[in-house]
């Protein structure tokens, strides 16, 4: 998005340049008929040598935006496509929220983080409990004919450990404790940043909208401004800023597009584990596809 957002707004100054140069030409026409005095000539000057300016950082902005793409996908960007429908999105934040407190990869981490800690509990209390392990072995003389069995059993347990165990009980309880005080503290978070993105969405899309108006008014006031100024009834900055105010509009047309798409993200495959598990769970991994992948990429990185 930001490459296509760079490269349009590379294509407005580079259309901004042309139209002041014309305009430059025109207050120039104008002057050696007397019509525009020679501060209107410099005026347009001036406002020309800062389009140039202006085009010159756009297109380093659109270079580095290249390059960013370059460092992420691994190769320069060709034609871009605008995505043309944005993914679909709750009705409400009410729903966003519900749906991302019964999904949301950071709230099952801190759940499952939590059936570890209650584990561990188990552990710790199961190093009060006595052990019985029972070793046996059996042996043959081939020679003697004669055979032997030897069964050993060993019964052990803690008898003194200064307070050690009990204390490990305690801290592993602790620790479950704080694992589901997290829960609460990532679901807050991930309802709060819910709310964040809809209203971010909500503002994006209502200055998209607000922009498109403004588009539409800026255009017929520069035309009527320009034509005014042929008639005399307005001078040649006046033109000037009228076009200004039209080139703005339209870069934060293209900017208040951009982040409307940002804002939702767009629709990337997520990786599923169980997913994965399902694929490759009976198959060898030098033969399923998944892995022959991996096997893949983890040779091109060796080559590297």
């Amino acid at each position: 998005m930001s490459v296509i957002r760079d490269t349009e707004l590379l294509s407005l100054r580079q259309n901004n340049v042309r139209v002041i140069a014309q305009e430059l030409q025109a207050a120039q026409d104008r002057f050696e008929v007397g019509e525009v005095t020679r501060t209107d000539v410099a005026q347009a000057e001036a406002r020309l040598a800062s389009a140039r300016a202006e085009l010159a950082l756009a297109r380093g902005d659109l270079d580095i935006a290249r390059e960013e793409y370059l460092n992420v996908i691994g190769r320069l960007p060709g034609r871009l496509v605008t995505p043309r429908s944005l993914p679909e999105t709750p009705n409400s934040v009410e729903e966003g929220k519900r749906i991302a407190l019964t999904g949301h990869p950071d709230l099952q981490q801190a759940q499952h983080e939590v059936a570890a800690a209650d584990l561990n509990i188990g552990v710790a209390r199961a190093a009060l409990k006595p052990t019985l392990n029972a070793q046996g072995t059996v042996s043959w003389d081939d020679e003697d004919y004669l055979g032997t069995e030897t069964l050993t059993l060993n019964f052990g347990g803690p008898i003194y450990r200064g307070g050690e165990l009990s204390s490990l009980i305690r801290q592993s309880q602790q620790s479950a404790i704080a694992s589901r005080a997290n829960v609460h503290i990532v679901s807050d978070q991930v309802s709060q940043d819910v709310g964040n993105s809809f209203a971010q969405l909500r503002s994006a899309t209502a200055n998209r909208q607000a922009v498109a108006r403004q588009i539409s008014a800026a255009e017929v006031a520069f035309e009527g401004v320009r034509e005014e100024a042929t008639l005399g009834a307005r001078t040649t900055i006046d033109v000037l800023n009228s076009e200004q105010e039209l080139l703005d509009a339209r870069a934060d047309a293209v900017s208040a597009a951009t982040d409307e798409t940002v804002h939702l993200n767009l629709n990337v495959q997520v990786y599923d584990p169980t997913a994965y598990f399902n694929a490759v769970k009976n198959a060898p991994s030098f033969t399923s596809r998944q892995g022959q992948q991996l096997d893949k990429v983890l040779r091109a990185l060796n080559r590297d």
